[in-house]
């Protein structure tokens, strides 16, 4: 078995191939593997492989289908030996030494489960990239932030989060995990499809015992809404249905009953400004999620029953309050968590 390999799950996505994966070629040792899941391309990703000399140690798995992320990492890592998972989007140019402090973490410190470098922008270089920036935390209410970007407020990286540390969440766009763990736990959900699958699985890993960490001495930056654009209606339904289906499987019984009230009171409110706006589609897109949220009630309750008759502790790594609230009284807010 080899010690680590780093797979990437491409859909579609031959542009950010040719722009990013050169870099991960360049930066990532020789004894590495680097693996190219393909989810069923139909652009031309698989013959920019074959073609390409500089992709020579590139190996690739191809799947008949999309499986969406959550699905199709769990096929695709299936099929992978290795002690060390490092799961990396098509669009994330790394940059030298990125590897060595990930894998470390996980050598040196057998509690860790998944360490995550620090993600800055590709397009604002100075900035944190919205999607994980330096590693990730959920409020009492389940809402999901991180170091560097609350809601749409986006932090210029001037060496404040520099500091390793224990997060909730690491980002899926740059995750390096234990294959063992993330094989024991059953992977990602693949009812998510896209989106909360890696905070899901960063909370089940938690309840496991384990550990999340950032380690900000590995530096990469992320294109972002390379599959879909931050304000898609597609992409905020997975993320509302996601997300509360994530809250009901693990939460402990006293937040999973303070967001049973509250949350809709939120989320309704949200729904009011997008009609308020004009924004149609993102309204209708946050009343579907709340429907087959619903809908999976019988199914998620079976999830739940699983993951909490495994729990080894609880995560302390849940912010007490509201992140929402924080972020419209404190709108100039300083260091964060």
């Amino acid at each position: 078995m080899i010690k680590t390999a780093v797979v990437i799950l491409n859909y579609n996505g031959a542009e950010h191939l040719k722009r990013f994966l050169p870099s991960v070629v360049e930066h990532t040792p020789q004894e590495v593997r680097i693996i190219v899941a393909d989810n069923g391309s139909t652009d031309s990703s698989l013959e920019l492989l074959s073609k390409e000399a500089q992709f020579g140690r590139v190996e690739t798995l191809i799947m008949d289908q999309n499986y969406g992320f959550a699905g199709g990492y769990n096929r695709a890592l299936r099929e992978v030996d290795a002690e060390c998972f490092v799961l990396l989007n098509s669009d994330v140019e790394v940059t030298a030494g990125w590897l060595e402090p990930l894998v470390a973490t996980l050598t040196n410190q057998p509690k860790v489960a998944a360490v995550a470098p620090k993600i800055l922008s590709v397009s604002k270089p100075t900035e944190f990239e919205y999607a994980g920036a330096a590693g990730g935390f959920i409020d009492v209410l389940g809402y999901p932030f991180c170091r560097g970007r609350i809601l749409s407020t986006i932090e210029q990286d001037q060496g404040q989060y520099d500091t390793k540390r224990e997060v909730f969440w690491a980002s899926g766009a740059a995750l390096c995990c234990r294959a063992e763990v993330f094989r024991r736990l059953g992977g990602f959900d693949a009812d998510f499809f896209a989106h909360m699958e890696e905070i899901d699985l960063c909370w089940r890993m938690q309840l496991a015992g384990y550990k999340i960490m950032v380690e900000p001495r590995s530096v990469v930056y992320h294109l972002g809404g390379g599959t879909l654009p931050n304000e898609s209606p597609r992409k905020l339904y997975l993320n509302y249905r996601n997300n509360l289906s994530m809250l009901f499987k693990c939460s402990p019984s006293w937040q999973r009953a303070l967001v049973a009230v509250l949350r809709p009171v939120c989320d309704m409110i949200s729904v009011g400004i997008y009609l308020l706006k004009g924004e149609f589609s993102l309204a209708k897109a946050t009343l579907l999620a709340y429907r087959d949220f619903i809908l999976l009630h019988k199914t998620l309750s079976a999830k739940r029953k699983e993951v909490r008759s495994k729990v080894n502790s609880e995560s302390e790594m849940i912010y007490g309050g509201s992140i929402v609230l924080r972020y419209i009284f404190r709108r100039h807010f300083g260091k964060m968590i």
